[in-house]
């Protein structure tokens, strides 16, 4: 992402109050607000049009719901990222939304920086939710995961070392600076990794990650990049 291409969003919300401020914030801060929704089957009508990166998405609007929502505009476009944007803390609601593909979760209590700061993170291709969500999402990720996969087997020490990483909801910023290599390195080896697993995006590789119970262990090794 080129920093003089703006992010490309689109806001789903049915209160219009909070709808319209959300589209001010955003666009005050420099995105590209491409479309807005007030219901489920606005939101799913209007998105191929706007072609949005990220999805700035309600769980509770006129149905179709924030989470059949998330799984629809996915499977239209599956490089799209949803952050839910939520009054609901709730675990099911979580769940639900990140089972769906969402790529974050806030509540609607977070700030104005907060909320800039996780659209930005979002488009990069990081995982982002309100402190004290993450910890959830990977305690039932974990307890969801089967028996070891061989896949992990194709990967370099290296590349185990940022999936673990990636799975711990790391930036890859965050990871260059831990492992002093640049962020592009990051990215080749974390895109390496995808074609290895035969998968394709970070939220695929973190829920895979986390399956595996990789977010257990601080992959503190000494390999080189």
């Amino acid at each position: 992402m080129t920093e003089d291409v703006p992010i490309r969003v689109m806001v789903v919300d049915d209160h219009p109050m909070w709808r319209d401020a959300v589209e001010r914030d955003l666009q005050d801060a420099g995105f590209d607000v491409v479309g807005v929704a007030a219901t489920g089957q606005e939101a799913i009508a209007r998105f191929p049009a706007a072609r949005p990166q990220v999805l700035v998405l309600d769980l509770q609007i006129p149905g179709p719901t924030g989470v059949e929502v998330t799984a629809e505009v996915l499977t239209h476009d599956p490089s799209a990222r949803v952050l839910i944007l939520s009054a609901s803390g709730e675990q099911a609601d979580v769940l639900a939304a990140v089972k769906a593909g969402a790529t974050g979760y806030l509540v609607k209590s977070a700030s104005r920086a907060e909320l800039l700061d996780a659209v930005r993170r979002v488009a990069a291709g990081d995982t982002v939710f309100t402190p004290g969500l993450a910890g959830l999402v990977l305690g039932e990720f974990r307890r969801m995961a089967e028996g070891p996969d061989e896949a992990e087997e194709q990967l370099t020490p290296r590349e185990t070392e940022i999936l673990k990483m990636v799975a711990k909801g790391m930036s890859y910023k965050q990871i260059a600076d831990r492992l002093v290599i640049s962020h592009r390195t990051v990215q080749n080896h974390v895109q390496n990794t995808l074609r290895k697993l035969q998968m394709h995006n970070r939220v695929q590789l973190t829920r895979w990650a986390i399956a595996q119970g990789l977010d257990d262990d601080d992959g503190d090794g000494d390999e080189g990049a």
